[in-house]
């Protein structure tokens, strides 16, 4: 018997270009991976952690004494949004059969990009006071919040201490998983990781508008290479440690300057 009639026929692989595409996204249809990025963006997860907050554990949503929101709500809905967004990730990494370590950590020492990240602290406060002081220079009308609207939860130590909290799970670990995942997706299946960072540079600049045009700019040029960073390292560790100690030094800031009557 010829060898060659021996042989059994093999099925076609997967093209080429969906093996490139990275793990999952040959099961995963790209309506499938851009409803999972809109999930984890943030919007609908905070609006389901605000209804909960607010009909479900009865947390008002204004405080009466200023009219504002309440320090409560906010910081409730913040950590419930923050457990919403992990368990979602968890979730679509489980559902696409990937693991969470080469998606968030990848293969550099840990401690190594802790210590870096730390140390990019100083450059990432003076580049933020650098651009937002620039603008207002060159743009004044930008400036358009004369005073935070956090500074209002500086009055206490205690509040000032579970602001810091929000500040850092909140703002460091839940943002910078939801940049790693999302530029993550767009890499696999909608369209690139430039695209993916394009898009959520815009929005991360947006979601701090409350804060002034000025600040929001400053804040998404600091996304941007926030993004960049896990780009270029496959890791969000430096990304995440840099961004937590960011916050935990504005909110130190804000503290010493009420302090200090400033």
């Amino acid at each position: 018997m010829d060898e060659h009639q021996a042989t059994l026929p093999l099925p076609p692989g997967p093209p080429a270009a969906a093996l490139a595409a990275g793990p999952g996204a040959l099961v995963m249809p790209r309506w499938w991976a851009a409803l999972q990025v809109f999930l984890v963006s943030g919007i609908p997860t905070q609006l389901a952690a605000a209804s909960a907050v607010a009909f479900g554990a009865g947390i008002p949503l204004i405080d009466p004494a200023s009219g504002g929101i309440a320090f409560e709500f906010i910081a409730v809905v913040s950590l419930v949004d923050t457990a919403l967004i992990a368990l979602l990730i968890r979730l679509f990494l489980i559902l696409s059969s990937e693991q969470s370590g080469p998606v968030f950590v990848g293969t550099r020492p840990i401690k190594g990009e802790v210590l870096l990240g730390l140390a990019l602290l100083p450059v990432a406060f003076l580049a933020v006071t650098g651009v937002v002081l620039l603008i207002r220079a060159v743009a004044p009308g930008l400036h358009t919040v004369s005073k935070s609207p956090f500074e209002a939860y500086m009055a206490s130590p205690l509040t000032a201490g579970i602001f810091l909290l929000v500040a850092v799970l909140a703002g460091g670990v839940r943002e910078e998983l939801q940049r790693g995942f999302i530029l993550h997706r767009f890499e696999q299946r909608l369209g690139g990781v430039r695209l993916g960072l394009a898009l959520f540079t815009i929005l991360f600049g947006a979601l701090h508008v409350d804060q002034g045009l000025d600040v929001a700019i400053a804040v998404g040029l600091l996304g941007l290479f926030w993004g960049v960073m896990y780009i270029r390292r496959q890791s969000v560790v430096l990304s995440m440690v840099n961004h937590a100690s960011f916050n935990a030094a504005q909110v130190l800031q804000a503290v010493l300057a009420r302090t200090l009557g400033a």
